[in-house]
């Protein structure tokens, strides 16, 4: 085995990595423009942590938004990487995206798509690519846990998509010494000539090219369709403390999933001008009794409870809609069903209705980094958006919003939304 950890890797390292390889931190955030060469160093620094383990039975793992991305992306290099260990009894295996190394470690790719995969391992290293485009449960649900008892590291690289959990842990990386912190700017690594860069900002939007190649987490998120709005209400102070005014009605707005994560919204509007936005929850994998308890067990006086046009559907299985199973679990008489609507109407309706919003950064901190995330579908072969969203972990927290949005809408425009005052029956002197 000592020769397998002395192979020589046909590996030169770019200068912009040198530091990164050469880290002592635990974990790494790197911030890098397309083309920088961060996939392949971070295969290399994989396969070197896999060989350089004292552990028993090394497993290091790299994860991309989807399976299919990680396989397109670093699939190659991987293979290419730990050619010079064939001879010494490595093995690929194609089915598992995998690699076995003589020494019983282990290299494999992942999807974030696939969150369950990753559940019960345990990791000695982990590198997530397009942080910014995963859910943010994986990091603290699945893969901080699994780098626990082996404290295993985590790298995170990427290009920004707006101020979401990716920037806060640039921003973590930065002011945290434990942390070890990298951007690469286009424009100041020399990588890519000036002459393909000023042809690129010919060919992209500025926010695409200030994205992709300038790493601007403030350039607008690509293809999101609030994004904007979002970053003007974190300007505008209606991102922070939203406390709930026990004299007005909350109501609620859910998208109820089948197999997939149900969400619920809690708005409670205050006149016809501002709505807030309270709370937020999200789970997958429960009955409709649990959720009902959630909004049980919240101490709000509910106006009522927005369920999308498909609840009245009744189910194979047990002869009911999900309309008649929330109202035998308490909910009667206080159930609107949202309009029925084309997507891109209720979108654009959530343009006009997001400009009155003020969110509770704290308890609505999931559904806001959605709202912000939700975006069109891209088409690689037209190389332009579709008009219908991309569905993906953002979908239950944005269709919700929606349905609220609709409903609530027309609600405030024919009738207020406050609490009747109730006058003791007295005479005046």
């Amino acid at each position: 085995m000592s020769d397998v950890r002395n192979v020589v890797i046909d590996y030169k390292p770019r200068k912009q990595f040198i530091d990164f390889h050469a880290r002592k931190e635990r974990f790494a955030c790197l911030v890098c423009h397309r083309r920088a060469g961060k996939t392949v160093a971070c295969i290399h620094d994989l396969q070197r942590a896999a060989l350089s383990c004292p552990l028993e039975r090394p497993r290091m793992a790299y994860v991309s938004p989807y399976l299919r991305q990680s396989k397109t992306v670093a699939w190659d290099y991987l293979k290419e990487a730990m050619q010079p260990f064939y001879k010494y009894g490595a093995t690929v295996n194609e089915s598992e995206l995998r690699v076995d190394y003589p020494t019983g470690a282990q290299v494999r790719l992942f999807g974030a798509d696939n969150m369950q995969a990753l559940r019960g391992i345990y990791l000695d290293g982990i590198v997530l690519d397009e942080n910014a485009d995963m859910d943010p449960r994986l990091w603290s649900e699945v893969i901080r846990p699994a780098l626990a008892d082996r404290k295993g590291f985590a790298v995170f690289i990427g290009t920004p998509k707006g101020r979401n959990s990716f920037y806060e842990l640039y921003e973590r990386s930065k002011a945290d010494p434990t942390w070890f912190s990298l951007m690469l700017k286009a424009s100041e690594t020399g990588l890519i000539d000036a002459e393909e860069l000023r042809l690129a900002r010919e060919d992209l939007t500025e926010d695409q090219y200030l994205q992709e190649f300038e790493c601007s987490f403030d350039a607008g998120v690509v293809g999101s369709y609030y994004a904007k709005l979002m970053r003007a209400a974190e300007d505008e102070g209606r991102i922070g403390n939203v406390n709930y005014d026990n004299a007005g009605q909350v109501w609620t707005a859910w998208d109820l999933g089948m197999r997939d994560a149900t969400a619920i919204w809690w708005f409670q509007p205050v006149g016809k001008s501002e709505i807030r936005v309270i709370d937020y929850y999200e789970s997958a994998g429960q009955d409709l009794a649990h959720y009902v308890k959630q909004v049980k067990a919240r101490d709000y006086v509910y106006g009522g409870h927005i369920l999308p046009f498909d609840v009245n559907v009744q189910e194979l299985t047990t002869g009911k809609s999900r309309l008649e199973v929330l109202e035998s679990l308490g909910l009667r008489n206080s159930i609107e069903i949202a309009p029925q609507h084309r997507v891109e109407d209720g979108i654009n309706g959530v343009r006009v209705f997001l400009p009155r919003c003020w969110f509770d950064r704290k308890k609505c901190k999931r559904g806001i980094e959605a709202l912000k995330q939700y975006r069109s579908t891209f088409d690689d072969k037209l190389q332009a958006f579709k008009a219908n969203p991309l569905h993906d972990w953002t979908s239950h927290a944005a269709d919700a919003f929606r349905y609220g949005a609709m409903t609530l809408d027309k609600r405030i425009n024919r009738a207020s939304f406050n609490r009747k005052l109730e006058y003791p029956q007295i005479g005046i002197v």
